[in-house]
């Protein structure tokens, strides 16, 4: 397709999540990639569900993505407005264009009316379709009661750019409605209308709607405006995959992973081969490659899986790519308080050397503090250890001892050195590195994950390992 027009048109009833967020990627993409354009529209007519701030909150999280539109509510085009609030004439004049042509009428019937014809249904063992109960004299359209399509039933057949060819017979297409007593239209009604006012032409959607295509093409015909070409996005399934991702079975807010330490890059990777492949083994992608590469006939038809796992590893991934100094200031929310005191070339050095540790930034509180406060010993963690957990609190602490001795006389206390001095006492001591180098890093620590060792101790210098030392082996030897 040339001359693309997608849109992500979102309802701001609370955040969005990982499902939400992978139809905006996909639209925006196909847009981008084919240099057309990509719109946000901000579907806001359900008021009883709205939340505050919502709007903003969506907005925020594309925006922390990198997910940029062309057009919407912030930024305006030749088709604003871009909220659906501020569209209500529109959708009142085409719904009155409906009543003119014979294809839309006000429905008289009370709840309890509509909830006797499907008990009738019910016992005739027949689908209850709305269309069959239609009024002879249906009063004149004010407003005051919900405005029904008149559809024309009919069978389908429609091409899907991703589930392929599709139909559906003509208990499908029944009477819904367009308008609500409140004045706002449904979502069935007005996505038509602003989709075919605001030229898009390629929908791209979650497959929960697959059940609803043929009501929208019988309306598309009622209103005569053309059909844009449909792209169906199968489910996002939880993780132990026997169910949709939803926010009410606990799929988070896009923003919590922010929060917790993922990148963007990571996450808009993840994303888009959630349910996407290139057909080769890359796994890493940038937004470029993304842009340049993505394709529809591409995307698989069966639900794809949310794996956190893979999100994690990916997001090491990507933290291993960026440079230091971007790693730096990105990682400021996450390290420590007792960080504040120290300078910015010390606390480079000890971002740069954990950066190959970290999964998340948030991994920097844990694998950094020890470099700027006094760690406590944690017993737990040598009896965790399989190897130093056999040794007794006398052999670690005469470990401890002999590794200080030898440190102590290293002149030079580079990383060179260090290692130098680390690799002979192996020797001396004829111990495995498992053994020594695990003692030396809790002695030094007291933490579960570390940097590399050498390079640990010549950035923390050798007084303060000195004093570590000395500190631990007491410890050791006051449990003897």
């Amino acid at each position: 397709m040339h001359n693309i027009t997608t849109r992500f048109a979102p309802s701001p009833t609370g955040f969005i999540h990982v499902g939400g967020v992978r139809t905006a990627l996909f639209a925006w993409l196909l847009a981008w990639q084919k240099g057309g354009t990509f719109i946000l529209r901000i579907e806001d007519t359900d008021k009883q569900r709205e939340v505050a701030g919502a709007e903003q909150h969506i907005i925020k999280s594309l925006q922390w993505l990198g997910i940029e539109w062309d057009e919407g509510p912030d930024k305006p085009g030749p088709h604003q407005p871009y909220r659906q609030s501020e569209r209500l004439l529109l959708y009142a004049d085409w719904a009155q264009r409906l009543v003119a042509s014979g294809r839309a009428y006000a429905d008289p019937y009370t709840p309890a009316q509509v909830a006797a014809f499907r008990e009738e249904a019910k016992r005739n063992k027949q689908p209850f379709l709305y269309r069959n109960h239609r009024p002879k004299n249906p009063p004149k359209w004010d407003g005051t009661q919900p405005l029904r399509f008149t559809s024309s039933p009919k069978a389908y057949a429609w091409h899907d750019e991703v589930l392929g060819e599709l139909s559906a017979g003509e208990d499908a297409v029944d009477d819904f409605i367009l308008m609500k007593s409140d004045g706002y239209p449904t979502y069935n009604f007005c996505h038509i209308v602003d989709d075919s006012l605001m030229d898009v032409n390629l929908v791209i959607r979650s497959q929960e709607f697959i059940a609803s295509v043929p009501k929208f093409l019988n309306l598309y015909e009622a209103l005569s405006v053309p059909i844009p070409t449909f792209a169906t996005l199968p489910y996002v399934m939880a993780m132990n995959g026997n169910k949709k991702l939803s926010k009410r079975d606990g799929a988070k807010d896009i923003l919590d992973y922010q929060n917790e330490g993922y990148l963007p890059e990571a996450m808009l990777n993840f994303l888009a081969t959630l349910g996407w492949n290139d057909g080769t083994e890359q796994e890493i992608f940038s937004k470029e490659e993304l842009i340049k590469k993505f394709s529809l006939d591409k995307v698989q038809k069966s639900p794809a899986r949310f794996d956190e796992k893979r999100l994690l590893w990916l997001n090491g991934q990507w933290i291993r790519r960026i440079d230091t100094d971007d790693l730096y200031n990105r990682v400021q929310p996450f390290l420590p308080s007792s960080a504040s005191s120290y300078s910015g070339t010390y606390k480079r050095e000890v971002v740069a050397l954990a950066q190959g540790r970290l999964k998340t930034l948030a991994d920097i509180q844990a694998v950094a503090a020890s470099f700027f406060e006094q760690p406590v010993p944690k017993p737990e963690l040598v009896l965790a250890h399989k190897q130093l957990s056999k040794l007794s609190p006398a052999v670690l602490s005469s470990l401890l001892a002999k590794t200080q001795s030898a440190l102590q006389q290293q002149a030079d206390f580079s990383i060179e050195s260090i290692q130098d001095c680390l690799n002979s006492l192996l020797e001396s001591t004829h111990q495995k590195p498992v053994i020594l180098f695990s003692l030396i890093r809790l002695a030094t620590t007291w933490a579960e994950y570390s940097p590399d060792l050498a390079p640990s101790l010549a950035l923390l210098g050798k007084d303060e390992v000195m004093q570590r030392l000395s500190k631990a082996e007491k410890y050791f030897d006051s449990i003897v």
